[in-house]
C-alpha cells in the first residue's frame, strides 16, 4: 500500500484529490497539510512513499521544501502539482529532485497514472507540459555531439572517458559540458541530468 501525502493551501483541492483517491486500490491517504511547515512536522511523525506537493505554498519557496524533504527522507517520491504548464516553480522543483509534474486541471485516471509512474521510480509530466518541454527543446538547440556527451554525462562518465569514447580531447569534452549547462542553466552536473530529463534531452538518443 502506498503512503500518500498531500500539500496544498487551497481547501478545494484537498477535498478534489480526497474525492479522487479514496477509493483507489494500492493508495492510502495518510494526511494533507496546507504550509510548508506542518507538511514537515508530519513528515516527522509518519512515514510517506509520496508528497504530492503544491508548487505555491504561502510559506516556504515549494523548490525549497522539495529540497528539504529529500535531504531529509530521500526515499520519499515527490510529485509537483500546479496551476499552469508556464509557471516557473516546475522546473525548479525538477531540479530539486521532484520526480513530475501534474497540472491541476488532470483528470482521475491521468493523476493515477502520475502517481503510479513516479512511484516506480520514474519521471512524469503532464501531457501539456510534456508538449511545452519539447517546444523549449527545439528552441534548445542542441548539437548532435552536444546530446553525445550529455548521454554519457547522464551515464556517469568522466571527461577522460567521454574523450576516449568519442576520439576528442578532454577539453574539447569540457568545452560540451560547459555550454550545456549554460544552455540549460544547471549550476551543476546532477541539475544538468535532471534539467535534460526534464527538457525530454535523454529519451531520444541514439547513436
Amino acid at each position: 500500500m502506498a503512503r500518500l501525502f498531500i500539500v496544498d493551501d487551497h481547501p478545494m483541492i484537498l477535498e478534489g484529490l480526497r474525492a479522487l483517491l479514496h477509493l483507489e486500490a494500492g493508495i492510502d491517504i495518510s494526511g494533507e497539510a496546507r504550509t510548508a511547515r506542518s507538511c514537515l512536522d508530519f513528515l516527522a511523525r509518519n512515514p510517506v512513499d509520496l508528497v504530492l506537493l503544491d508548487a505555491a505554498l504561502p510559506d516556504m519557496d515549494s523548490a525549497d521544501l522539495c529540497h528539504r524533504i529529500k535531504q531529509l527522507y530521500p526515499s520519499v517520491c515527490i510529485l509537483a502539482l500546479s496551476y499552469s504548464k508556464h509557471d516557473n516553480n516546475i522546473e525548479r522543483m525538477m531540479e530539486n529532485s521532484a520526480s513530475g509534474c501534474l497540472i491541476k486541471n488532470a483528470d482521475k485516471q491521468e493523476l493515477i497514472t502520475a502517481i503510479r509512474t513516479v512511484l516506480q521510480g520514474k519521471i512524469f509530466l503532464s501531457p501539456e507540459l510534456e508538449a511545452h518541454a519539447k517546444n523549449i527543446k527545439s528552441s534548445l538547440h542542441i548539437t548532435k555531439r552536444e546530446k553525445e556527451v550529455l548521454s554519457l554525462i547522464a551515464d556517469g562518465h568522466t571527461n577522460l572517458e567521454i574523450a576516449a569514447k568519442l576520439f576528442i580531447s578532454s577539453d574539447t569534452v569540457d568545452s560540451h559540458r560547459r555550454n550545456l549547462m549554460g544552455k540549460l542553466n544547471a549550476r551543476n552536473t546532477a541539475m544538468l541530468i535532471k534539467c535534460a530529463f526534464a527538457h525530454r534531452l535523454l529519451t531520444d538518443l541514439s547513436f
